[in-house]
């Protein structure tokens, strides 16, 4: 894959339109200061960003967060980290079905949600078994849609602002009687959904042209281009919310974008926006969540942290049987998560920051201690920065979802300390092995 594929599998993995699904959660939750939340957010994943971006050049295999603390500090933490995030790329394909099917059933009512969780499922599996070219062809088309559809919405908000149906104001960003760091940071771990696709760039690195710098220069061009999409987005829908609204549970709240950009644009394009949503941008993100996750599911299983049976590759050099579980997971989370969106994302970015945290301490163990680097922004105030960051986000989340989040990863540390207790020897080969790039 060269750099443009590798970018264009980042932003539809990330997906240009992804606040769309969460819009009305956030705003609640941020009190109307939906684009505060993502700049915060956006600038809080800059820091585990530079840190991706130097393992991958240092340490260029597979298995993301999970290779590269492995590498980094040791296999019982490298365990942990992928423990962590297997948490989010087990979860996020089922929660992509399920905005989506919400989507779905916005415009046909009479179709069961269940029933579209399943076409989801089963389509993104079928493209993924054809391959990795396949996806990033299919990729390169989606993305262009989504971009499309979104300029409309940004000139249809210009022309609406123009006509004095709304108005620009500072209200989205910051808003003095209700602003206090709890909020926003509360609001991080849901907002968060939206960014961590750049650490699925890092799943590349053996099938990228250029290994590690390429996926490192391909992270930071994806999380700039992807926080100036989401910030400008959130802010446009949330200067046409009246103020003090507080959307309620249900359809109001998943689908407060789509019925914002309907009043803004016009009703018909309420059903293109929410069509796209669903059959362009989230099930494309279904076919690269799918990707990564039996990517990270096969890394693990090849160092024999997983059963091997789900270290097999198929005919077109995909992780078959890592496949098939993740697609047989989705099935079962997403038919009985379609009433617990909320729950869902939180967790799944529970997940997700964790594993973030112990990527930033990584690189200070690896750069900053052993390695005694002088770079003290990017090996030391970086990451130290990142880990605190992301510690009072997780802090700050809902407390089921930390409760749920925190059983996950005791477990993964009784395994991996079973595992070192058993086992009891330094990961030689697989360091010997990453170091010299093959």
């Amino acid at each position: 894959m060269s750099l443009g594929d590798v970018v264009a599998f980042g932003l539809i993995y990330m997906v240009p339109m992804a606040p769309l699904a969460v819009f009305g959660i956030i705003y609640n939750f941020s009190h109307g200061m939906p684009a505060l939340v993502y700049v915060v957010a956006g600038v809080a994943m800059v820091f585990s960003a530079m840190s991706y971006k130097e393992m991958a050049k240092r340490f260029p295999v597979a298995g993301s967060v999970y290779s590269y603390v492995r590498l980094g500090i040791n296999r019982f933490f490298g365990f942990v980290s992928g423990w962590a995030i297997l948490l989010d790329y087990l979860l996020l394909p089922a929660l992509l079905s399920v905005f989506a099917a919400a989507a779905m059933t916005s415009v046909l009512p009479g179709v069961p949600e269940f029933v579209w969780v399943i076409l989801f499922v089963v389509l993104a599996a079928a493209v993924n078994l054809r391959g990795i070219t396949l996806t990033a062809g299919m990729n390169l088309v989606f993305l262009v849609i989504q971009c499309l559809v979104l300029a409309v919405f940004v000139i249809g908000a210009a022309v609406a602002v123009a006509q004095g149906r709304g108005a620009f104001t500072l209200d989205p960003v910051f808003r003095a009687d209700e602003f206090s760091w709890e909020i926003v940071f509360g609001a991080i771990p849901i907002a968060a959904l939206s960014y961590i696709g750049f650490d699925a760039i890092s799943t590349l690195n053996e099938e990228a042209k250029g290994g590690g710098r390429t996926v490192s220069k391909a992270t930071m061009v994806v999380l700039v281009v992807v926080t100036l999409l989401f910030v400008t987005q959130v802010y446009l829908a949330a200067v046409f919310v009246p103020a003090d609204t507080v959307f309620a549970d249900g359809d109001p709240v998943n689908n407060a974008f789509y019925d914002i950009a309907g009043k803004v644009v016009g009703p018909w394009f309420k059903v293109v926006i929410t069509l796209t949503s669903a059959l362009i941008a989230i099930f494309a993100n279904s076919i690269a969540s799918q990707a990564t996750s039996s990517r990270l599911v096969f890394s693990m299983a090849r160092d024999r942290q997983l059963p091997a049976v789900f270290a097999e590759v198929g005919k077109h050099q995909v992780p078959r049987n890592a496949m098939f579980l993740i697609a047989g997971l989705s099935l079962v989370i997403g038919i009985a998560g379609t009433t617990r969106q909320e729950l869902l994302t939180t967790l799944v970015t529970f997940g997700a920051l964790t594993a973030y945290i112990l990527l930033n301490i990584a690189v200070i163990v690896h750069f900053g201690i052993r390695g005694r680097s002088r770079n003290w922004f990017l090996h030391w105030t970086s990451p130290l920065l990142g880990t605190l960051v992301l510690g009072y986000a997780l802090w700050n989340a809902d407390p089921h979802a930390q409760l749920l989040g925190l059983g996950w990863l005791l477990v993964g540390i009784g395994i991996a300390g079973s595992w070192a207790f058993r086992t009891r020897h330094p990961d030689t080969e697989a360091a010997a092995t990453a170091r010299s790039g093959h």
